[in-house]
């Protein structure tokens, strides 16, 4: 099989495998896991069309796959609503209060709750041990009043289990998630201040769960290692950004180190598109009252830099406030990058070219391919084409932005994941890029540096949020499901067949 090939094969069998076990396991939720499923066909259908008329030898413009991506979106918000309603009315009918003694009784030690991340779901015996060994306990005036704060129209509480220097309760959730949370953190903060956090999570059998912990051990604090680190960083990003930016210009630094000038705008734009990201996505964690760790900039000769990533190093409120941390970046840096592609492209195509390139570079992306068809036209019906270096910098803008949006740990990507879909599927979402850029390395060396950043420092997805039970509202969920489609059609290359269909290349 073509090298070219593998990726659209893989991705397309892939998709029809996750539809048909996304039907073998809705079928046990009824209606509800039924129409959770269409929301899946939804999701997946335009990369089932597009990928398997691919494979054909047939390619589909950008304004079909435009179209094909706006189609899934909107029935996959229409679809939202209608599960967040069949939810709503089943839950109104189980979360009654009722009458039997069991539903009161205390329940088994044994069955201590399941709550994520795994660390924290321990057997009842082993939390008390640690507890014991570790941990001093919750002194006993606070634990009475935090459990004050529980009644029969928030949540009411049906077991306490000690755990590290906080307290596991476990009951039955009384209305709105996001109501609740707020009137019990409110209730907590009025009865013993601000030195515990409150969160509310999803334990065993599905069930909401509330942890009280300190507040204290909520925070991480940065070290002077760790600011050296990012020192470091920023001066061999500063370096890979020259280097790259005096090759497109044709001048090797290091030979020639007096014309450092040269380089310089090129290496100015590439940092502004970090700034940018950078900025964005401080500004909204701001927003939140959240707190970020310093960056810690990914240098690369091929691009000059692969962006940068921040630890979130105190509690995140709730999966609203996590998208909105995680789409900030790519949002920012992704639109500008488009607007510079844009602009280089349209300067082209006027004559203003300055950096001669190989036209068949055009089929690494589909966008991008796409796009300089669009305007360039049969212009790029030659071996070389002069180009303007607005293009590059919008490229490589919108590569850095993509790389950061693969739904891997703590990736833009795995953030949007996790705060759409939950922790179980983002889970799911980094092993399977994991495995997708194993593989990808057969084609391209560049995924095995991805695969081994993500597996050393990224891979363990966001702590748990203080409410983790609310779910997005449709707009954020069509924003994410557009952030991901927009990188697989950036980073997803055109087929030689379908580049000659484009008249890419020569």
């Amino acid at each position: 099989m073509k090298p070219t090939l593998f990726i659209p094969l893989a991705i397309f069998t892939l998709t029809l495998a996750l539809l048909a076990w996304g039907y073998y396991r809705s079928r046990q939720f009824g209606k509800l896991g039924i129409l959770s499923w269409l929301q899946l066909v939804f999701l997946m259908s335009p990369w089932v069309i597009y990928f398997g008329l691919i494979l054909s030898g047939v390619f589909l413009s950008f304004a079909a796959l435009l179209f094909l991506l706006v189609s899934s979106t909107v029935g996959y918000v229409i679809l939202g609503n209608q599960v967040r309603k069949t939810a709503l009315n089943g839950k109104s009918q189980t979360d009654r209060p009722s009458n039997k003694p069991e539903n009161l009784a205390a329940i088994s030690e044994t069955q201590a709750p399941e709550i994520l991340p795994p660390q924290v779901g321990m057997q009842t015996e082993k939390l008390k041990l640690q507890q014991a060994s570790k941990f001093k306990p919750i002194p006993a005036n606070d634990l009475k009043l935090i459990q004050g704060i529980f009644g029969i129209e928030t949540f009411y509480a049906t077991e306490t289990i000690p755990y590290q220097e906080g307290v596991i309760f476990r009951g039955n959730l009384r209305g709105d998630a996001e109501e609740v949370h707020q009137r019990l953190s409110k209730s907590l903060s009025d009865r013993v201040g601000d030195r515990y956090n409150l969160f509310l999570v999803e334990g065993q059998e599905k069930r909401p769960v509330v942890i009280v912990l300190p507040h204290s051990l909520n925070l991480v604090d940065e070290g002077i290692p760790q600011k050296v680190l990012v020192g470091i960083l920023v001066l061999a990003n500063a370096y890979t950004a020259l280097s790259l930016s005096g090759q497109i210009a044709g001048v090797d630094l290091s030979q020639h180190p007096e014309q450092f000038f040269t380089a310089i705008p090129f290496s100015v734009g590439i940092i502004l598109i970090l700034v940018c990201r950078e900025l964005a996505m401080r500004w909204m964690a701001k927003r939140y009252q959240v707190k970020m760790s310093w960056p810690f900039l990914l240098p690369s000769s091929q691009l000059g830099s692969f962006g940068a990533f921040s630890r979130i190093q105190s509690p995140i409120p709730n999966r609203k406030a996590l998208f909105d941390i995680a789409i900030a970046a790519p949002l920012a840096s992704g639109l500008l990058s488009l607007l510079l592609l844009v602009v280089g492209l349209v300067l082209t195509a006027r004559g203003l070219g300055g950096v001669e390139i190989p036209s068949q570079i055009f089929q690494a992306s589909a966008l991008v391919g796409s796009l300089a068809k669009l305007i360039l036209g049969n212009a790029l019906h030659v071996d070389l084409i002069s180009i303007h270096p607005l293009v590059l910098l919008g490229w490589l803008g919108s590569v850095i932005t993509a790389l950061n949006l693969m739904p891997a740990g703590q990736l833009d990507g795995g953030r949007i994941v996790q705060a759409v879909y939950g922790r179980k599927t983002a889970g799911w979402t980094t092993a399977l890029t994991l495995i997708f850029l194993a593989i990808a390395t057969l084609i391209n060396p560049l995924a095995l540096y991805w695969a081994g950043i993500i597996l050393i420092l990224l891979r363990d997805l966001e702590r748990p949020m203080l409410n983790e039970i609310s779910d997005l509202d449709s707009d954020r969920d069509a924003l994410g499901l557009v952030a991901l489609f927009w990188m697989l059609f950036t980073l997803l290359p055109l087929t030689p067949a379908v580049a000659e269909r484009l008249g890419i290349g020569s």
